[in-house]
């Protein structure tokens, strides 16, 4: 690596499984987390490389809060570096949170997805609204004016003014960054096999764009699909992903893009634990070619300069097929393409024309 890359690190440790996840997790164990963040540290070494993100996603990386410090301390890390670390409310200590700050830590996301308990007895989370409530808290208490908190919508019977009650609620505990997801039943998982009375596509696209006034009306810009922030608090390890920007990611099931080739590890946690180096298998070896790399920075609401498709030989074909499709769906300017809110409710259809016409 001769330049500043993103570092994600998978912590597939869980308390419990939500029925909804379908990321790659076991339960946890103290001595099986001891062994895993020796052998992260180990291919941290291995790698090398300097990183301006670092990212610790699972899982329920939290649960590690008590070797994040050593991972750091192994990697070449610049001193302005994003370093996040995905949390479980409940377990959001002031004891633990405090100890996170000490390592260099300044970024929290917490999975609160809903604050409002039927939904989370629904979702399957451990933590109650109180347990959400005293998380962000204790998260400015020690030190942190970075947090992120995860919403989820389009859940049963959810209603305009649930969404609107959970995302004011989250902006006046001091979060600057949310995450809102439509809820997907993915295969595999609990909710597969269950009988769900989700709400059908036209209603979901509701719920979808009322999230998108309700949380521009709270002063969080839009940048992505399914993220919004206030102004600076922009994920900047997420947005290497969406710009195909490259990093290194380091533990089982974790995926990387690093030196022109997109590589992953095997969802195996004692065979990432035992191998030296992970072990890694070739996803793509040519990646960022004109549809991967449009169809990742459509996602973000910058969307596309004519410039960045002149490089593809693809300017000309791009407004061509923008100029097809409805305003409500696409914004075109003198400098790019980029979708609009109603454009993201069914954004695999819009980005296809815009690719293939």
């Amino acid at each position: 690596m001769t330049r500043d890359t993103g570092l994600y690190i998978h912590v597939p440790f869980c308390l419990s499984k939500c029925p909804y996840c379908d990321f790659y997790s076991v339960r946890y164990g103290r001595e099986k987390a001891r062994e895993y963040a020796a052998a992260v540290v180990r291919n941290i070494r291995h790698y090398g490389g300097r990183f301006d993100t670092v990212y610790f996603g699972g899982g329920t990386p939290i649960l590690l809060y008590e070797h994040i410090g050593g991972i750091l301390a192994a990697a070449d890390i610049v001193p302005d570096a994003e370093i996040t670390v995905e949390a479980n409310p409940c377990m959001a200590e002031p004891h633990i949170l405090a100890a996170l700050r000490k390592t260099g830590v300044n970024r929290l996301s917490f999975g609160v997805q809903s604050m409002n308990e039927r939904e989370l007895a629904f979702l399957g989370r451990r933590h109650t609204v109180t347990q959400a409530e005293n998380a962000l808290r204790n998260a400015h208490t020690a030190g942190f004016d970075n947090i992120s908190a995860d919403m989820m919508i389009a859940l049963p019977g959810q209603s305009e003014d649930d969404i609107a009650r959970t995302a004011e609620r989250l902006a006046g505990l001091g979060a600057v960054h949310i995450s809102a997801y439509i809820l997907k039943v993915e295969d595999g998982t609990p909710f597969a096999e269950r009988e769900l009375s989700l709400p059908d596509d036209d209603r979901a696209a509701e719920l979808y764009l009322h999230t998108v006034d309700t949380l521009e009306r709270l002063g969080y810009r839009q940048y992505e699909i399914s993220n919004f922030a206030r102004e600076g608090y922009e994920s900047r390890h997420n947005l290497k992903y969406w710009r195909c920007e490259e990093y290194l990611g380091i533990g089982a099931a974790a995926h990387s893009y690093l030196d022109g080739k997109r590589f992953c590890t095997a969802r195996d946690i004692d065979a990432f634990i035992a191998s030296p180096v992970q072990e890694v298998s070739i996803t793509d070896e040519k990646p960022g070619d004109w549809e991967e790399y449009a169809m990742l920075k459509l996602r973000l609401t910058e969307g596309i300069t004519f410039a960045e498709a002149a490089r593809f030989g693809k300017a000309g074909e791009l407004l061509a097929n923008a100029e097809k499709l409805p305003r409500s769906l696409v914004s075109i300017t003198d400098s790019g393409v980029s979708l609009t809110p109603e454009g993201f409710v069914v954004s695999n259809a819009v980005i296809g024309k815009l690719i293939f016409g």
